[in-house]
């Protein structure tokens, strides 16, 4: 059965592309455009390190043809790199160039041990603020080299020295050098801002290329003397040699390259991957990137390099980027770059001689800039890791590449563990009652804290523990533990509580004590009081729902505020009081009921809740339900009920979600009469429009929302749990249609989805997916949006930027929410945020 769009007639190539011809032609115009790029920047980058210039050529076409036609990701290109150039140009100074040549040849074999241990995904955990601090740092130590040959001069061994050199040689300027890079810098960050449709026809030459050639030509226009690009005759290119040198000096240095070029050339394919998903549809994009694969491409590469006298070669994100938007669609356009490049250093040399030093070192100079990016700063500044990164880039610049990794890794795990060890414990007292609030996790770290501040609240007081936080160990836990009893033995009352004061449970269970001394204060713990402290003589109050009827109902807090719909919480207390009624109780429900209420009578209670009678079913139900509405609810909401139907519904949004009974739409986004227009299904599921057997009322739905009611926002909601994904993961061909399964068939696409490297998987921030079903309730949410932007009446709203559509998972067990964030995150994932009580 298909249940998606029909693919187009013509058979897609092994790499995605469209027709043969139309797919060559696009190839063709991409390479020469990356090309352009490619040959002044890998002439600049093997003149940063120092290396010979034909080595940069050498880097730049192996990359295009080794490692594009083995690796990973097709249109990723790859070549020399500035990420590479400060760990390369320390190689050369220490053991030659030769030498460095073997060592690149070692890091490519070290590459592909790697690949075929399929650890790429592995490089990737490593957090992204060390590895943008890491390419930061490069691109500092850069820039302050190349500082040196634009004002005139030759830079020095170390960052450290070029930053001492620069007085001395700011007094010795040379102004031809500085002129020809001051036009450079100029041409290269104006040359995409020439406007008009002039701009338009000369922005097709990349501003790298269009900076240096008129560089180029207004020193030759200008007559001025100065060193200029000498590529010797192949003939005296120098090849590697055996390696040279200290052992564990040659084994750091082979570390080093690998991880350097590993680490960037992964995270371009990422990056590759979401500039291409937010470029083009569906129908267009190649697959995803492999990234075993493409680590083996790299080594391959590497070897090549290497062994042919050329630098060490990464994927390049400027130049993949370029490939993407030139509208290259397979790996071949990678490949004719590299071909491009050959062409060029056996045919261009008497032009490539004519290039001034100052114009690629400008050129250098800016990419150097460019890797520290702003975008960066502002994400590692927003989550909180601004200290990674700039302990990174520090020791990046002072120590080298391999020492600012570990010490940006060592700077992290501290920060890890602050953040974990931090906690706040506080104790306040407000008309009696003792409120002790832990902010942070509670760990043994602060166990002296938190018993010093728990002895001292006075005995027979009234106690609230709030626990803001995510994680309590063992040793807290005990110390908690052995307070609360000694609290309670001494005739006190506690309550503990989550954040904002979320009721909570130990372990499923909650204590109580009895009546004293005739008093009959009782305590419990494991739910909130809305009443504060019990009065005295009084049993303690469980429910502060003291405005609706019984006893039994008005003590369970599972629902509050939303006491007029507790009905179903009478059968709780019935099996607490009497176990042999809680086998006729849903597993799943009877848990749930342990952990939300978790009550068991006290001797001071009323025996309301212990003696009721078996909760009615079916008509009795039903009509007990309603009672309880027009008793305690219709008064409310009377009025507004009476406006809403003269004036008719103008809903915000509509709200399609699961049938699911634990979803309770108003309870969940605190709406109430007249805010959603609601559909509800099994597995929230949104038929594409011209699926097979397709239900025309959720299109019905969609299009009455859409056109008629002009909602401004679609949300689809799917929940943990779900019997609907439950049964797709269960189905078998074989079994025979039912009406349930004809319905399920519109799930199927996301089965697909989450089977398919083609398309990014789904999670929740801050961790991976509990099971199978849970990843396929997310993933269904995902492409079930994808269904929703098919129907005619949404894209057109979508167009006009009238309609916004939301992703949305709610953890039933949790009681939490997530919501869909915008694009991908760093391991190509579709992530779900949690929404807090401040949001």
């Amino acid at each position: 059965m298909t249940t998606a769009a029909t693919p187009p007639s013509t058979t897609p190539g092994p790499d995605g592309a469209g027709p043969r011809l139309k797919g060559l032609h696009a190839d063709l115009s991409a390479s020469v455009a990356v090309f352009l790029i490619a040959l002044p920047l890998s002439l600049g980058i093997a003149l940063a390190t120092g290396a010979p210039l034909q080595a940069g050529l050498v880097a730049a076409a192996v990359g295009g043809i080794v490692a594009g036609r083995l690796g990973g990701a097709p249109l990723q290109v790859s070549g020399p790199t500035a990420g590479l150039t400060v760990v390369t140009a320390g190689l050369i100074q220490h053991y030659g160039w030769r030498t460095t040549c073997a060592i690149t040849v070692l890091a490519g074999c070290c590459q592909l041990g790697l690949a075929f241990l399929r650890t790429a995904r592995s490089a990737l955990l490593v957090s992204p603020a060390i590895m943008h601090g890491m390419l930061a740092g490069i691109g500092v130590t850069i820039a302050l080299a190349q500082l040196h040959i634009v004002l005139g001069g030759t830079p020095q061994s170390s960052a450290v020295a070029n930053v001492l050199g620069l007085p001395a040689q700011l007094a010795d300027l040379h102004p031809a050098a500085l002129g020809v890079s001051a036009l450079t810098l100029c041409v290269l960050l104006l040359w995409p801002r020439i406007p008009g449709r002039a701009g338009r026809a000369l922005r097709k030459v990349p501003a790298a290329l269009a900076a240096v050639a008129t560089a180029t030509a207004g020193a030759a226009l200008a007559g001025l003397d100065l060193p200029r690009v000498d590529l010797p005759s192949w003939s005296s290119h120098a090849l590697p040699e055996l390696p040279q040198g200290p052992v564990l000096g040659i084994v750091a240095a082979v570390l080093t390259i690998t991880l350097v070029g590993s680490v960037e050339s992964l995270m371009s394919s990422v990056a590759t991957d979401k500039l291409i998903a937010s470029e083009r549809g569906t129908g267009d994009r190649p697959p995803r990137a492999d990234l075993d694969r493409e680590l083996r491409g790299q080594g391959a590469a590497n070897i090549a390099s290497g062994m042919l006298g050329g630098l060490p070669v990464a994927a390049v994100a400027v130049r993949s980027a370029a490939n993407v938007k030139s509208g290259a669609v397979s790996r071949k356009s990678a490949m004719l770059h590299g071909l491009w490049v050959v062409l060029a250093a056996g045919l261009l040399v008497p032009v490539l001689d004519l290039i001034p030093l100052a114009a690629l070192a400008a050129l250098v100079l800016a990419v150097g800039i460019q890797v520290v990016s702003i975008t960066h700063l502002r994400t590692v500044t927003r989550y909180r890791e601004v200290l990674v990164y700039a302990a990174t880039i520090v020791a990046v610049v002072l120590g080298g590449v391999l020492e600012g990794v570990a010490v940006g890794i060592a700077v992290a795990v501290a920060l890890a563990m602050h953040r974990l060890a931090r906690t706040r414990i506080t104790l306040d007292e407000t008309d009696g009652v003792h409120r002790v609030r832990a902010r942070g996790q509670l760990t043994f770290l602060a166990v002296p804290r938190l018993s010093r501040v728990l002895n001292s609240i006075p005995h027979e007081g009234h106690a609230v523990i709030e626990l803001d936080g995510s994680f309590i160990d063992h040793a807290a836990y005990e110390i908690l533990q052995d307070w609360q009893d000694s609290h309670l033995a001494h005739g006190g009352s506690v309550e503990l509580t989550g954040r904002g004061g979320t009721a909570i449970s130990r372990g499923g269970q909650a204590r109580s004590t009895g009546a004293t001394a005739g008093t009959g204060t009782g305590a419990h713990t494991g739910q909130g009081s809305g009443s504060g402290r019990a009065p005295a003589g009084g049993s303690t109050a469980i429910g502060g729902a003291g405005g609706h009827r019984g006893e039994g109902r008005g003590a369970h807090q599972c629902c509050r505020p939303w006491t007029p719909w507790q009905n179903h919480c009478d059968h709780r207390a019935l099996s607490a009081a009497h176990p042999a009624a809680a086998a006729h109780v849903p597993a799943g429900e009877a848990g749930e009921g342990r952990e939300a209420a978790g009550t068991i009578p006290s001797a001071a209670e009323p025996r309301d809740a212990a003696t009721a009678s078996p909760r009615r079913r079916g008509a009795g139900q039903l009509a007990s339900g309603i009672s309880a509405f027009q008793r305690d609810t219709a008064p409310r909401v009377r009025d507004e009920l009476a406006r809403l139907a003269r004036e008719g519904q103008r809903p915000s949004q509509l709200f399609l979600t699961c049938a699911d009974s634990r979803l309770v739409t108003s309870m969940i986004t605190a709406s109430g009469p007249g805010d959603l227009f609601t559909v509800r299904n099994v597995g929230n599921l949104v038929p594409p429009p011209g699926a097979e057997a397709t239900d025309d009322s959720v299109a019905a739905a969609i299009e009455y929302a859409v056109d008629v009611l002009k909602v401004d926002s679609i949300t689809v909601c799917g929940h943990s749990g779900c019997g609907a994904m439950q049964a797709l993961l269960n189905s078998h061909p074989g079994a025979p249609m039912t009406p349930l399964r004809r319905w399920l068939r519109h799930g199927l696409p996301s089965l697909e989805r989450m089977a398919s490297r083609h398309h990014a998987w789904a999670r929740i921030a801050g961790r991976l997916p509990a099971d199978a079903v849970e990843q396929l309730c997310l993933t269904n949410v995902v492409q079930q949006l994808d269904h929703l932007r098919a129907h005619e009446s949404v894209a057109r709203r979508l167009a006009d930027g009238t309609l916004e559509l939301h992703g949305m998972y709610f953890h039933v067990g949790e009681a939490q929410a997530y919501l869909l964030s915008e694009g991908e995150d760093f391991f190509d994932c579709r992530v779900f945020d949690s929404v807090g009580q401040n949001a």
